[in-house]
């Protein structure tokens, strides 16, 4: 999946030292959920690519600039009466912010979801702080569904999750 310099594809082990080095940065970590390590290590990096190289389907991707590993962007697939609704999660190094990366991976993620995985709902919740993260989903046509509040534990502080999702129909 490709839109000019930016791509999404499979990991490869060669990403294990970018990744950690990307990775291992508390400004992105106040911004993940928790199982995303901090410190992130090269060890973590590892297990993180192996895992996703066996997903199946592949749903967790590298992102990349250039062709140089700058972030991920992944699509969780739900279950049950959510079978064909994902979350989307991604993130980028710092070095890469304010480019329109982001945007364009996350355009990239959306439509591989949609088309290939068949599914007709993405959704995300955000941090109420992380507003960089609120304006690419907007940028790329999320609509803002609600707030829940106080339910988030985020370095110790109950902060509230805004709710994002777009529909396919809206994709199309």
């Amino acid at each position: 999946m490709k839109d000019g310099e930016i791509a999404l594809r499979k990991f490869d082990t060669s990403d294990e030292a970018r990744l950690a080095e990307l990775g291992n940065n508390k400004k992105i970590w106040d911004n993940v959920r928790d199982y995303f390590p901090h410190p992130y290590t090269l060890e973590d990096a590892r297990a993180f690519i192996q895992l996703v190289q066996a997903e199946n389907p592949m749903t967790t991707f590298a992102i990349t600039f250039r062709n140089e590993f700058v972030g991920v962007a992944a699509l969780i697939l739900k279950l049950d009466v959510y079978r064909r609704s994902a979350e989307i999660g991604f993130w980028i190094g710092e070095p890469y912010w304010n480019n329109g990366i982001t945007s364009k991976a996350v355009e990239l993620i959306i439509e591989f979801g949609f088309n290939k995985l068949d599914l007709i709902r993405i959704d995300t919740g955000v941090f109420e702080f992380n507003k960089a993260s609120c304006r690419v989903l907007e940028k790329c046509g999320f609509e803002f569904e609600g707030i829940f509040k106080n339910s988030i534990i985020k370095n110790e502080i109950i902060i509230n999750e805004l709710r994002y999702a777009k529909l396919k129909q809206e994709a199309q």
